[in-house]
């Protein structure tokens, strides 16, 4: 499976430590309780494929200050996915966020960011995904059972993913699209920064939504 990622080592404040990488058991049974079945034709779409950067998008919103969201994402990542379009089950994938490579377009917001009230990039500069199931949930729509690892805290999440579609492009790249989303509570991996409004709500929202919009291109075997 070949290796790709989005590589902004420009923006890379931090040192980085080897991954420890979850291991994906292709031949893992399926996961039962749902009548909803492939489509067929999404069979010509097994195999690996990489993520194109400038086509895609891994980010998050948060509510701030009780009355508007603010919006990021993480320009640097690496991943890993296996899509089988026959028996999703046997599908996979693997994310690396540089936490030190987040941005939400303020400066002086991204430094707190990175700081130790938040993902404190210093000693934690990647936060970790890996997918430990998938199953059909309805007509194009996935759902992905991972452990998600922030600060050193694992913990699992479910990703919902919608197919929306797959095309060759005028210069022959297969090419397929795929939105997720899940919603998580930041304080359960350590994010508990807690500065409150002075009519006594939450500076920062508890509730953190994250946002996968990835285009991949057909992996080329090496």
């Amino acid at each position: 499976m070949n290796l790709f990622g989005r590589n902004l080592t420009q923006r890379r404040a931090v040192a980085a430590a080897p991954v420890a990488r979850g291991t994906m058991d292709p031949a893992a049974p399926a996961i039962t309780g749902t009548a909803v079945l492939p489509d067929p034709a999404l069979s010509a779409l097994t195999g690996a494929w990489m993520i194109d950067p400038a086509h895609s998008r891994i980010g998050f919103s948060v509510r701030h200050a009780m009355v508007t969201t603010v919006r990021g994402s993480f320009q640097e990542y690496e991943s890993r996915l296996s899509f089988d379009g026959r028996d999703p089950a046997r599908s996979r994938a693997d994310i690396v966020l540089y936490t030190s490579s987040v941005d939400t377009g303020v400066e002086q917001r991204d430094a707190h960011l990175v700081g130790r009230d938040f993902l404190d990039a210093a000693t934690y500069p990647r936060m970790i995904f890996t997918s430990t199931a998938v199953r059909l949930v309805g007509k194009d729509v996935y759902r992905m059972t991972g452990d998600l690892t922030i600060k050193g805290t694992t913990r699992p999440v479910d990703l919902d993913l919608t197919y929306i579609g797959h095309v060759t492009d005028p210069f022959g790249y297969e090419r397929v699209g795929f939105d997720g989303t899940t919603t998580i509570n930041r304080s359960d991996w350590g994010l508990t920064y807690n500065a409150r409004l002075a009519q006594g709500g939450a500076m920062v929202s508890e509730t953190v939504r994250l946002q996968f919009d990835i285009a991949a291109i057909r992996a080329t075997a090496s």
